[in-house]
């Protein structure tokens, strides 16, 4: 374990004036007392804490808390008329200082094990899953601790177990992950690299060991994400800077362009099911409702794995985390080990009725390339099935995908119900009316904005042979409200208890009907 070294106010503000992010600062004699806690949230303040005042809501009353609370300097873009000389360093990004300030107090701890970040559009928290599983298989084989994870389901560093509302924390909490992951003598940690992370540099002063471009499509177009595709594509794009292998998949869309952005890193590995000459080669694909059988070609192997998880698009993800974990020279026995056994929650959970004629299939499906891969699979696994849909749109964001997954849904089903995911601060009502405006008007839609109620609707009005895909919230137990999070029923629980009150109607009547 690392020596940690604590660092002075005069040190950090020198720091800051090195990296040209000074605009001035007055420090009041107190310049070498040494900086405990380093925070943005004026709640957890406390002695000695050197506090960051961010965000766009950001009022003076709270680094007047942080100050009551202990702190002894504050960081910020404007100097606050406080009533005692509280020590100040004024910037001029504060974004741009706080990876700077969290790397530095937490003694860079990224730098103490390997670390994964996974890119992309569609697929990343499945990706960190599976190359989670390999490396714990091969972690508990060598008797050692299971790996870190930070992604849009959950984190684990060591120290913290906790479920996730965010794909990529801000930097001073993702640099505490990192330091707790390293103080726990984690090998590895697996993150998710989110368009927001790199364009507001909360993964800036890290560098990842493996970094995974899987795919690309717009999503997070709004006022407050990305105002066009060219921003969003160039934010992804720019985690290649800094990254020292980097595995890419020469079946995305923009192959060229990612595959020229890549070279940004010290190595290039490709991965592909469609061409031969990439590293990672995926072919003899044999797949049915319950999983898929497919052969990799590499270098150093050419053999069969096997994959739990129904769905084409699935089998990308895994052979990007086989590449990844060959790279890390994980032994090829876990690798197939940690595939066969990997189901994310939340990811294709399909629940099946008694007589068959009801499947319900739970995924995190949000955005348009997520969409069209599901449906396609879907339409493919069950050609004779009617299509039910149960989704909605995040308010306040993503605002394109209202235009998209209306689309979308309209081609491919047959009935669709709309409802609540995520409204925060807008109506659920009208987010979605303004769906509701891309779906094909031949296509019977309503909209039901209880969840739960939506789910036990499209399940209990199904006739005859019929596929319910309940999309967007896959695991998630809450739904964020205004600015807080309500406990909801996930729709893995919701579809299995309407699915469990159909088998028992269907039991019944077959009882009468002995009788």
């Amino acid at each position: 374990m690392k020596q940690m070294k604590s660092y002075t106010i005069k040190e950090f503000t020198e720091l800051i004036e090195k990296e040209s992010l000074l605009v001035e600062s007055k420090l009041y004699g107190r310049e070498m007392e040494y900086i405990e806690n380093l925070t943005y949230n004026s709640k957890a303040a406390c002695k000695n804490t050197l506090f960051i005042c961010k965000g766009a809501k950001f009022k003076e009353e709270y680094v007047k808390e942080a100050v009551k609370a202990g702190s002894i300097c504050y960081i910020s873009e404007k100097k606050y008329d406080l009533e005692d000389q509280i020590p100040y360093i004024i910037v001029k990004d504060i974004r741009k200082a706080m990876p700077i300030l969290a790397d530095t107090f937490y003694n860079s701890p990224w730098e103490e094990f390997k670390l994964i970040g996974v890119g992309g559009t569609k697929g990343k928290t499945t990706s960190v899953y599976y190359i989670k599983a390999i490396l714990d298989d091969y972690l508990k084989a060598n008797q050692k601790n299971p790996s870190g994870i930070i992604s849009s389901i959950d984190v684990y560093d060591g120290v913290v177990s906790k479920v996730s509302h965010i794909t990529t924390p801000e930097a001073v909490e993702l640099h505490s992950h990192f330091r707790n992951a390293a103080d726990s003598n984690l090998d590895f940690l697996a993150m998710e690299i989110s368009s927001q992370a790199l364009k507001y540099d909360r993964v800036d002063r890290v560098n990842f060991d493996v970094g995974v471009f899987l795919n690309i499509s717009e999503d997070h177009i709004s006022p407050v994400e990305h105002p066009d595709f060219e921003d969003y594509f160039q934010s992804k794009l720019s985690m290649f800077k800094q990254t020292k292998t980097a595995v890419v998949n020469m079946d995305a869309d923009f192959a060229e362009r990612i595959l020229e952005a890549a070279k940004a890193a010290q190595e290039i590995v490709t991965f592909s099911m469609h061409d031969k000459n990439a590293d990672f080669y995926a072919y003899d694909i044999i797949k049915d409702k319950k999983g898929t059988s497919f052969k990799v070609k590499y270098q150093q192997f050419d053999r069969e794995f096997q994959l739990a998880m129904p769905g084409l698009f699935n089998l990308e993800n895994a052979l990007a985390m086989i590449a990844v974990a060959s790279k890390l020279n994980i032994p090829i026995e876990h690798i197939y080990s940690g595939i066969k056994n990997t189901h994310p929650k939340g990811r294709m959970e399909v629940y099946t009725s008694k007589d068959d004629t009801i499947v319900a299939i739970v995924d995190y499906a949000h955005n348009k390339l997520s969409f069209e891969k599901l449906f396609e699979s879907v339409k493919e696994d069950y050609s004779d099935y009617e299509i039910v849909s149960v989704f909605g749109c995040p308010g306040q964001k993503a605002l394109n995908r209202r235009k998209y997954l209306g689309r979308i849904a309209g081609e491919n089903s047959n009935r669709i119900i709309l409802t609540a995911d995520e409204p925060a601060f807008e109506p659920v009502g009208d987010i979605c009316n303004e769906i509701a405006q891309h779906i094909d008007p031949e296509r019977t839609y309503e909209v039901i904005e209880d969840r739960t109620e939506a789910i036990k609707k499209a399940i209990k009005s199904a006739k005859g042979k019929t596929v319910i895909m309940i999309v967007g919230k896959g695991h998630e137990t809450s739904q964020k409200i205004g600015n807080q999070y309500v406990d909801y029923p996930s729709d893995a629980v919701n579809a299995l208890r309407f699915i469990e009150e159909y088998n028992a109607q269907v039991s019944y009547k077959s009882i009468v009907i002995k009788r």
